[in-house]
């Protein structure tokens, strides 16, 4: 069985499907997918390359992310056209790591994806976990997490599912807005449930 995990900016995503490894459950994050479809050598940042030109590039030919970030927030087209170059690749990987994990004979696998919903990765698995928090904690974890500024967030939360639909869309909810022993709490219980699932 292959369950989803999804939920917006600074929810808390890594953490839970921490909390789940523990439970000796592997996990593939899309993220990290994402970022190898875009390695030196890859055709996705070729592809960005030819379109931008070298300024989405650090000198070390690595993808400038920051600058890439700031265009596309700028311009909503070249998101689209990201998008179309990247996300095919991204599912087309994902997969491949999907059958491996399930070969190695764990009760199911975890795919970790913030754009669970908005990419149709959605279709791939078999259930779907959400991790709820509100807007506004979001909103400050994130701030204290990365370095970005705060108008940043507040568009990259207005491109994400709102919070109530993606709610509506889950089999499960994880609630993240307490502390770590609350959290493992639920992941324990849905662990339990999760192990008992018929296939």
């Amino acid at each position: 069985m292959i369950v989803g995990l999804t939920g917006g900016i600074g929810s808390g995503k890594s953490t839970v499907a921490r909390a789940f490894g523990e439970r000796g459950i592997p996990w593939i994050d899309a993220d990290d997918v994402a970022r190898e479809i875009v390695a030196p050598g890859e055709p996705a940042l070729e592809a960005i390359r030819q379109r931008h030109g070298e300024a989405m590039l650090h000198d070390d030919g690595v993808l400038n992310r920051a600058a890439l970030r700031e265009l596309i927030f700028q311009q909503p087209e070249e998101r689209t056209w990201l998008e179309s170059e990247t996300h095919p690749r991204v599912r087309e990987r994902i997969l491949t790591h999907l059958e491996r994990m399930q070969r190695e004979g764990a009760p199911y696998v975890l795919l970790v994806s913030p754009l669970l919903f908005e990419s149709g990765q959605d279709a791939l698995v078999d259930f779907t976990v959400v991790i709820d928090i509100p807007e506004d904690l979001q909103l400050s974890r994130t701030l204290a997490r990365d370095e970005v500024s705060e108008t940043q967030v507040r568009a990259i939360l207005a491109a994400q599912m709102p919070r109530e639909e993606r709610r509506a869309r889950a089999d499960a909810l994880i609630d993240n807005s307490q502390d770590t022993a609350h959290m493992r709490e639920q992941v324990a219980k849905l662990d339990a449930h999760l192990r008992s699932a018929p296939r």
